[in-house]
């Protein structure tokens, strides 16, 4: 099913599970505190239109109203069943419901896959083939309910008076208890959610189908995901891609930041990528907006509803404090946004403004002017606004709880600026997080171009967050007006990529390649090498050393020998025959130490390069988004400070560029204390042609690990000094998992 035929499936499904017509309680239950009784009350409470029938065959009546034995009994068909009843017995009861005309059903019954157990996981598959026979749109297993204020419905367990009404915001994720929070917490700020889907196991349904019935709806404007696993990534990347299209954000809080959610690997690369970064790097790219904690989605929410998408991550800010100026500029250099020296023109008319010498601090250190009056603050918006090195404006100010503040009006005519359509955004950032009073709610429905955001450490990092949401846009919409095959790098040469191939079809476990095999394959893709030779004794290792020229490397080459510097395998500059003899034996002996009985294909001979930048390229396998590829600084800074970007394939140049910027190797590579500038070109060329492998290889590779790639002086290209691929098992034919 292509993306197109998928989402309208998805809108469908989700509409006939928001939207039902009638509603079947099957397992209802007059029991006090009953999740049932709680049901039954809510849909009377908040005016569900449709008829709902208790169904209990143990029942005549319930609730003061006729109880059925089962769902053929009822006098019209259910549209909507929501299932309590023992897990054993939800696949009858799904299977009998479809019969009876149910389109959708609503699972809070738990002990399928979760239960993480035989029963349940054998449960879980019974379930998910029931669903798949009938066709029916199911939230959960192990879910809490939801609301739909178009509707309305309100199936949620939540007996505590809710507001139910329609609004921007759509919210879906795997906890009900945690999505009410974000609700009631949005309430507070005055935004209204007019969804809130609790997805539950998602053996049904999943966030990709919701997401995608809400990128169409009409209301919605920001989604918000709690999402603790990606069922189906390609479908849930096509969901986010569709929403970005429609303009919807889609704000995530993901599961994966512990190091217990990383997967083990055998080389630097994947021992340094985890589930989070993986997810930002492909997930990101299509559309997600990951955010650290429920405060930052908060926050990004705030963003997204009252302000445009920022052009740049370069800030101006204007505030009433030195301490605030303080804590915006300790906290900024975390975010990925910056405060640029403001223009000349525009310290110019500040001072004339505020007098000599106003603006406080260093003026390297950003736009920041300590402003008091009204008339003055206004003018210095306007100036800073329209100074062309600052793409979002910071102002600081908290809404006025009670009436008659002069800081009301302040704020109307910053409203008025704004409401103009001024192409960059002007955010007011609170010193501390606060609440807000019926007047505050009331002050805020009136100043709808500008966000409030709450404290500094949390407001920068949800600010971060949109300045990368709108970055990944710009990338895709260049990318896409660019055309397909836009930075490719030549064709892979087939013998090499078939014997990657073959060697993963051989393969029952992850499985390492000697890196002659590794660096066959990163040759094949224009990934350029060294001048080296295999040799299988010491008389061949000093032939070719006096080909290749002095001084040489000497690597023993071995798929048992992962990191070769431990085992003592790998000797440099070697400047004559006697050395290399020497050298030849040395490694014999030290590689039988480490790992007794090991066989060796034989040693690697190779020109040593000399000087140059050392940096680090790799491809690690995610467990949930498949491919990603990562580059960094390599050598030991790597192990000591993870100087790591990472990114989903393809890559073109623009993505190879964007993944350098995001590391210190950055300002290495044009050269840092006078060093000179190493080959941009031929690092931005190297992850091109390995993400192509990425994208054509995903399906066979584990990992793939360049460490050092040295990148030499401008224009004199760089070498893959040493390489190391893992395959993984399996030899089908595809692409990169599904990531794009």
């Amino acid at each position: 099913m292509d993306d197109g035929a998928r989402a309208e499936e998805s809108r469908r499904k989700v509409a006939a599970l928001l939207r039902p017509k009638s509603i079947a309680i099957i397992g209802a239950s007059d029991r006090p505190g009953s999740w049932t009784a709680r049901i039954w009350r809510n849909l009377q409470r908040y005016g569900f239109p449709g008829a709902v029938y208790p169904v209990n065959p143990k029942r005549d009546t319930i609730w003061d109203v006729k109880c059925h034995a089962d769902v053929a009994s009822l006098p019209e068909p259910a549209d909507h069943l929501v299932v309590l009843v023992p897990a054993k017995a939800v696949p009858g009861v799904l299977a009998s419901g479809a019969e009876a005309g149910a389109r959708s059903a609503t699972i809070f019954t738990s002990g399928f896959d979760e239960a993480e157990d035989a029963d349940g996981r054998a449960l879980g598959r019974k379930l998910k083939a029931v669903i798949e026979e009938t066709g029916l749109a199911v939230s959960g297993p192990n879910c809490l309910g939801n609301i739909a204020a178009p509707t309305p419905l309100m199936t949620m367990t939540d007996d505590r008076p809710q507001t139910i009404g329609p609004g921007p915001v759509a919210i879906v994720g795997q906890s009900g208890g945690l999505l009410m929070a974000i609700k009631r917490t949005l309430e507070e700020r005055g935004v209204q959610s007019g969804y809130v889907v609790t997805s539950g196991n998602e053996t049904g349904l999943t966030s990709a189908d919701y997401i995608h019935y809400f990128a169409a709806d009409g209301d919605t404007r920001v989604i918000v995901s709690y999402l603790e696993a990606v069922q189906d990534p390609p479908a849930y990347l096509a969901a986010c891609r569709a929403a970005r299209a429609a303009g919807k954000p889609v704000v995530v809080v993901k599961l994966g930041l512990s190091e217990a959610g990383r997967a083990a690997a055998m080389t630097h690369t994947g021992a340094l990528a985890g589930s989070v970064e993986a997810f930002d790097a492909i997930a990101g790219e299509a559309g997600a907006v990951r955010v650290d904690t429920l405060d930052d989605a908060i926050e990004a929410v705030e963003y997204f509803l009252h302000a445009p998408l920022p052009k740049g991550a370069n800030l101006g800010a204007i505030t009433y404090s030195g301490a605030l100026r303080g804590l915006l500029l300790d906290r900024v250099p975390k975010t990925g946004l910056h405060f640029p020296e403001l223009a000349e023109a525009t310290k110019e008319k500040l001072e004339a403004m505020l007098g000599a010498g106003a603006l406080v601090g260093n003026p390297l250190d950003g736009g920041f002017a300590a402003v008091t009056n009204e008339d003055i603050f206004i003018a210095c918006i306007e100036a800073m606004i329209a100074d062309p090195g600052i793409d979002m404006l910071l102002l600081q100010e908290e809404i006025p709880r009670v009436g008659g503040t002069r800081k009301e009006n302040t704020l109307k005519r910053v409203e008025a600026l704004a409401a103009k359509g001024l192409a960059k955004p002007m955010v007011f950032i609170s010193m501390i997080s606060h609440g807000l009073t019926d007047h505050a709610r009331e002050l805020r429905a009136e100043l709808p171009h500008l966000p409030f955001l709450h404290e500094v450490e949390k407001s920068l990092r949800a600010i971060g967050a949109v300045t990368a949401y709108a970055e990944a846009g710009r990338r895709a919409e260049a990318a896409s007006e660019a055309g397909a095959g836009s930075g490719t790098v030549g064709l892979p040469d087939a013998p090499a990529v078939e014997a990657v191939r073959r060697a993963a079809g051989e393969a029952s476990a992850p499985s390492s390649l000697n890196e002659v095999e590794s660096k066959a394959l990163l040759s094949a893709y224009g990934i350029p090498l060294p001048d080296e030779t295999l040799v299988a004794s010491a008389d061949e290792a000093v032939e070719a050393a006096e080909r290749l020229g002095w001084p040489v490397v000497l690597k023993a080459v071995s798929s048992k020998i992962a990191h070769k510097t431990e085992a003592g395998a790998v000797l440099l500059g070697l400047a004559s025959a006697a050395e290399v003899r020497k050298g030849y034996e040395a490694i014999s002996a030290n590689v039988e130490a480490h790992q007794p009985g090991t066989a060796l294909a034989g040693m690697l001979v190779a020109r040593q390069i000399a000087g140059g930048l050392e940096l680090v390229l790799g491809v690690s396998r995610d467990p949930e988004m498949g491919p990603v590829v990562m580059f960094g600084t390599g050598g030991v800074w790597l192990e000591l400070y993870q100087d790591v970007a990472f990114s989903g394939p393809p890559l073109d140049a623009d993505r190879a560029e964007a993944m350098i910027a995001k590391t210190h190797a950055d300002r290495l590579i044009d050269g840092y204390r006078g060093a000179p500038a190493a080959d941009r070109r031929a690092v931005i060329d190297a992850l091109v042609s390995l993400g192509r492998i990425a994208d054509d290889l995903g399906d066979v590779i584990e990992s793939i690990d360049i460490n050092p790639f040295v990148a030499l002086e401008d224009g004199n290209g760089g070498y893959a000094l040493d390489g190391l691929v893992v395959v993984r098992p399996g030899n089908q034919r595809g692409g990169s998992g599904g990531n794009l």
